[in-house]
């Protein structure tokens, strides 16, 4: 079913992820001994969508070291969105406001194409172990003045109950300094866990409630060929948009839309 395109949406971060197994090498230590050259084939073919490249601090850490950390970055230009960031047995996509899921497929279609073009011998090589499409959002909330935890169940459909009478005479406020909330899912399309995240956090310098939606695919459930991660993708999106629709319907929605 299509979705409307909310004109206010709460996006703070949209990320694609895969990774791939590393090869065991001295020391009980793992590197993937085609990272060195596998970053430079890369930026070749991304280059006329991604010119801008950007070393980011990590790079200077072993690869060795490094594992599943990235240390560069492919942009549109300087501090431009989407990007895409590489590092030791991992590639990521990475968008923000401008968002649109049409877009950021075909931009996932693309990385993955890339990436089992430049990988070299890939269909030997290159064993993925990790999927991750990964979203998330965020609201300005006064936690001074309101309480969260009416919020998330007056808002977004989470109910979570602290016992009052922890709070009756004993001189400390039932409003909470911070919190972090996880819960994960088993899910079957696709094959993995849905993770859902709700924390205390700041959205432009001001104090927000941030939330993630999250599918996983990890180990013999990550799809391991390039037409499966493809399908993955499909189900995947189709996963986070239905929770993230269900969870906003009502004030929320009409507020982003």
């Amino acid at each position: 079913m299509a979705r409307k395109i909310l004109k206010n949406k709460p996006l703070v971060e949209a990320i694609f992820e895969v990774r791939w197994e590393l090869q065991e090498a001295m020391q009980q230590m793992r590197i993937d001994p085609h990272y060195k050259i596998l970053i430079g084939r890369i930026y070749d073919r991304v280059k006329d969508e991604y010119p801008f490249h950007e070393q980011l601090p990590t790079a200077i850490v072993p690869d060795e070291i490094a594992v599943y950390v990235v240390q560069h970055r492919f942009r549109k230009g300087k501090d431009q969105w989407p990007l895409i960031q590489i590092g030791p047995g991992i590639i990521t996509l990475n968008d923000t406001e401008g968002y649109v899921w049409e877009d950021f497929e075909k931009r996932i279609h693309h990385i993955v194409s890339v990436l089992f073009e430049a990988y070299p011998d890939a269909e030997n090589n290159l064993k993925i172990n990790w999927s991750l499409l990964r979203y998330i959002d965020a609201i300005n909330f006064n936690y001074e003045k309101e309480n969260i935890f009416s919020f998330l169940q007056n808002n977004l459909k989470v109910s979570i109950k602290v016992y009052e009478k922890l709070f009756e005479e004993t001189g400390v406020s039932n409003l909470p300094l911070d919190f972090d909330l996880r819960f994960s899912f088993p899910s079957v399309k696709p094959k993995g866990a849905v993770h859902l995240r709700f924390v205390k956090g700041k959205k432009k310098d001001e104090d927000a409630l941030i939330w993630e939606t999250q599918v996983q695919s990890i180990g013999y459930d990550a799809p391991s060929h390039k037409n499966q991660i493809i399908d993955w993708i499909a189900d995947a999106h189709q996963l986070t948009d239905d929770w993230f629709f269900k969870m906003i319907d009502g004030e929320l929605l009409r507020r982003f839309e």
